[in-house]
């Protein structure tokens, strides 16, 4: 779909599907001419991999190579998500390794200063490499099979970007086993070389733990000896930081990687959100731009977001979404939510970004003149009782037993009557300040009583950012806490005004009929 732009006579681009091969900019050595763009599409047997090297390398430099430039892509050209990484200058690419069978190189050059160029060679099922995404996987070479005998493989991981440290989890391990691991194994070094500190040595059936590093590369060696082999192993990396991150604060904010530029390809990325016990999760989508539905099944088959109730991939999903959608606030049942992002090997776009509030378990009843509003301490431990207050700070919350309790009547603590739905309604703002230093972090809810039906309810009303937050939704209704804290629904305070109007009302009834009576008598 993309022409290859080469003066007359002049060899560029194509597709290369031999085993192994060279490339190289057109007229190499001489001077590349003007104005070409060229695309080399590597097509290999399925299933394998794609290791491409670069043995010359001088484009014309510019501090963000935009103007002459090569690009290395894993998979087909022009996918954004699939860009391992766009290079001009003397310094040439680093070896690059393919998650899957197709990498494409693209060479364009402008109207102005031409250089020598460069040349290039792949082979397939080449073991190691430079690995640059935020999240792949690794296998022995031939894996499943058994590995071949005198193998030698590296794969430098990093230079993605995100800086952060990387994490490296073994799905599948079977080498040749012995003590020191002197014959067959898997060395992990915390950097770029092996002068940086070892993580581990591995060998043997036991599968290696999950590995973290300090830094923001990480290498991997295998080596395997003259004779006995294994199956290998296949190992998933993946960067900490925009890729898989861990909230336990009450309020956050995330997006996926590189939002609002295209995500990358052949991610799977989790933001796990944990709350202390009694919490729930409300999220805010404030933008999603996935990859779209299948034609075939109408299903979110290719990218898609999921969410997960307790915090792991066996809990109940609560909703999975891709394409362009505005999305309604999503509340988890339990104080864990998990999000998890899938992209397949092509068509990136622009991703997500999302805001969520840890809803304050709470019990709010009501009666004809009072508002009852309790919370257990555990869950606000850290606020003192003036943090928590309705409608003014003067109705400041009191610590009973194990709770905040805000006992008061109607008429005071900013309450207000209001009609909705025409139905009489008595309306007030519980305040809770979670502000530290000069950060104001106010979270307010509202709290509505019905007198005529002794029915309250709580809505969250303003969490991480109010101006976002125009679609409150109503949080009574799947209330969950624990200890002594009972559903709002369930709860029948005892309605003393109620014993207390009816007390005044025969009392009245008593002294008319004494004063009827008398009369009569007189």
């Amino acid at each position: 779909s993309h022409p290859l732009l080469c003066p007359p006579g002049i060899k560029c681009g194509g597709v290369l599907s031999a085993p192994s091969g060279n490339f190289s900019s057109p007229n190499f050595p001489g001077l590349y001419p003007y104005e070409t763009e060229c695309t080399w599409l590597i097509v290999v047997a399925e299933g394998s991999s794609i290791l491409l090297s670069f043995s010359h390398f001088e484009l014309e430099y510019h501090d963000t190579c935009a103007y002459d430039y090569l690009q290395v892509y894993n998979g087909a050209a022009r996918d954004q998500g699939n860009l391992l990484g766009t290079f001009c200058g003397h310094s040439p690419p680093p070896p690059f390794s393919s998650a899957w069978h197709v990498m494409a190189v693209v060479f364009r050059s402008d109207r102005h200063v031409a250089k020598h160029g460069f040349a290039a060679a792949y082979k397939k099922d080449a073991c190691g490499g430079q690995l640059t995404g935020l999240s792949g996987e690794i296998t022995s070479p031939r894996y499943p099979e058994s590995y071949p005998n005198d193998a030698e493989c590296r794969w430098s991981i990093g230079g993605a970007g995100g800086g952060g440290p990387l994490t490296l989890v073994f799905a599948d391990f079977q080498m040749e086993g012995g003590q020191g691991c002197g014959f067959d194994y898997v060395a992990l070094f915390d950097g770029p070389t092996v002068t940086a500190p070892r993580l581990g040595r591995y060998c043997g059936s036991a599968r290696p733990p999950r590995t973290v590093s300090s830094t923001p590369h990480l290498l991997i060696i295998f080596k395997s000896d003259f004779n006995i082999g294994g199956r290998g192993f296949k190992a998933h990396f993946y960067s900490a930081g925009e890729c898989q991150e861990v909230f336990t604060t009450i309020k956050g904010n995330f997006s996926s990687p590189q939002y609002p530029n295209f995500y990358p390809n052949n991610l799977k990325c989790q933001w796990s959100i944990q709350l202390p016990p009694g919490y729930r999760v409300k999220v805010f989508f404030l933008d999603m731009e996935l990859e779209g539905r299948s034609s075939l099944t109408g299903g979110c088959d290719y990218d898609h977001l999921s969410a997960f109730d307790g915090g792991t991939e066996n809990g109940s999903l609560l909703g999975q979404w891709c394409g362009q959608e505005s999305l309604a606030p999503l509340t988890s049942h339990s104080n864990r939510l998990l999000l998890v992002l899938h992209t397949d090997r092509n068509t990136a776009k622009r991703g997500f970004s999302l805001s969520y509030v840890g809803v304050v378990p709470m019990n709010v009843s009501c009666t004809r003149t009072d508002f009852h509003i309790q919370i257990p301490t555990q869950s606000l431990a850290q606020l003192e009782r003036n943090r928590i207050y309705l409608g003014t700070p003067s109705c400041a919350a009191q610590v009973v037993g194990r709770n905040f309790k805000i006992h008061t009547r109607f008429d005071t603590c900013g309450t207000e009557s209001q009609r909705r739905n025409n139905t009489s309604v008595i309306v007030s703002t519980l305040y809770i300040d979670f502000s530290v230093g000069d950060q104001e972090d106010v979270h307010q809810y509202e709290v509505q009583c019905e007198p005529k039906r002794k029915e309250a309810s709580v809505t969250l009303i303003a969490g991480p950012d109010p101006s976002r937050l125009s679609q409150a939704e109503n949080l009574v209704d799947a209330q969950q806490w624990e200890g002594e804290a009972t559903n709002a629904r369930e709860i029948k305070s005892q309605d003393t005004s109620d014993i207390v109007f009816i007390s005044i009302c025969i009392l009245a009834g008593l002294l008319m009929v004494i004063a009827v009576v008398g009369l009569v008598l007189l």
